[in-house]
């Protein structure tokens, strides 16, 4: 490694990705390992993949979720379907480490990027994989997306009302498979470089779900309390829950006895401490509604910054609800650089991108470059695998790039 910026150069640094990704799970796992330093190629269809045009910021109709799960990559159009197109993908994968593909298994078959086929390449390649309900079951021919994996985790049912579940808005099991991918290909680069063996990483969205909903099918096999929706209010301690102020919301949640007494002595209710509804986290947690209406009370009569400032001060964690707008113009997300503002092409503002969420004190994860535009790098990529001028350009006339 070299230094740089004080810094060394990213772990992967040297390390080859391809990313046949398509929208989140497989293009946000392959941008971590490209924040990391991967030389990761996205290789799109021609006139671009489907996922290039969600919620347009741009002239040419580029989303802003393509923005975000494709920084630091370079890019290339290519039909892997025809027969030169198999070969430059065959020429790509001798070059590489690793490859990402959510893809069906039989899709991935019949464009030869399964492992025995990447492996008759490549022996110690690495293929990171991500389907909607992984292997060994009734579902996994079966084809879904974030929301699937929400609704049969359990957890919109608990998310709303017994009568309008509710999925959230932010796909945490697309990203959250992602994360877990990335993490699983560092693995098995680690495990490479002991053993000189590829292998597959496999996540699955509905197994992220189930993971991280577990704690709650725990409970319910164990303990059996069958819970039902409650909106916001948590069920497990109060207060939990988000409370309207005189100009705005906030959440706010007490956990433990300590900090329960605290919010007690805020409140003016210290008798509460001897009631024995409210003996115990899980005993508060029965009888939240009464503690979220004291609580919803006191809010009522405060503005949001009145209310922070007394819930801070007896060290109740709290945080005011932003909009959209809002969390772009909040002081410590933009002072502590959450979001760095970026060009693209034609954006008449510049894009707030997020960097590596995770911090690594001597080899942080960089943003090097933007999304690249359609076959942005197709040229430099195949001069790179020995294709001159006028081979290039053939391919461009027939289609194949």
């Amino acid at each position: 490694m070299t230094e740089h910026d004080g810094h060394l150069d990213g772990v992967l640094t040297g390390t080859r990705v391809l990313d046949f990704g398509r929208y989140i799970a497989g293009p946000y796992c392959a941008a971590l390992l490209a924040d990391l330093g991967a030389d990761v190629i996205r290789i799109e269809r021609r006139g671009g993949g489907e996922d290039r045009w969600v919620a347009p910021v741009a002239p040419d109709g580029v989303g802003a979720l393509y923005l975000v799960m494709n920084r630091n990559k370079r890019a290339m159009t290519l039909d892997p379907a025809c027969s030169e197109g198999r070969e430059i993908v065959r020429k790509l994968v001798a070059t590489a480490d690793v490859v990402v593909a959510n893809l069906p298994p039989e899709v991935l078959r019949s464009l030869s990027l399964d492992l025995e086929s990447l492996r008759r390449v490549k022996p110690d390649i690495i293929l990171t994989t991500v389907t909607a309900f992984g292997a060994g079951g009734p579902w996994s021919h079966k084809h879904g997306f974030d929301g699937i994996g929400q609704v049969m985790c359990g957890s919109a049912y608990l998310t709303g009302t017994p009568d309008q579940p509710l999925r959230a808005a932010v796909a945490w099991v697309d990203c959250g498979t992602a994360s877990l991918a990335a993490f699983g290909t560092l693995a098995a680069l680690m495990a490479r470089g002991k053993t000189g063996r590829g292998q597959k990483v496999e996540g699955a969205l509905l197994r992220t779900a189930v993971a991280f909903n577990n704690p709650t099918l725990v409970e319910q096999q164990v303990a059996q309390p069958n819970r039902v929706a409650t909106v916001n209010r948590g069920q497990t301690s109060a207060p939990s829950d988000l409370y309207r102020t005189r100009d705005g919301w906030i959440l706010t949640a007490a956990i433990g006895e300590p900090m329960f007494a605290r919010w007690a002595a805020l409140m003016g209710e210290r008798h509460w401490l001897g009631d024995p509804r409210f003996k115990d986290d899980l005993a508060r947690g029965d009888n939240g509604e009464a503690i979220s209406k004291r609580m919803a009370e006191w809010t009522a009569t405060r503005t949001t910054a009145e209310a922070l400032a007394g819930l801070e001060g007896t060290k109740i964690p709290a945080a005011p609800l932003y909009s959209p707008q809002q969390a772009l113009e909040d002081a410590h997300i933009r002072t502590a650089k959450l979001l760095e503002d970026t060009d693209y092409p034609g954006l008449a503002r510049k894009a707030p991108l997020a960097p590596t969420p995770v911090d690594l004190s001597e080899t942080p994860g960089r943003f090097r470059h933007r999304a690249p535009t359609i076959g942005e790098h197709t040229a430099e990529i195949l001069a790179e695998l020995g294709y001159d001028r006028a081979a290039i350009e053939g391919l461009e006339s027939r289609g194949v790039v």
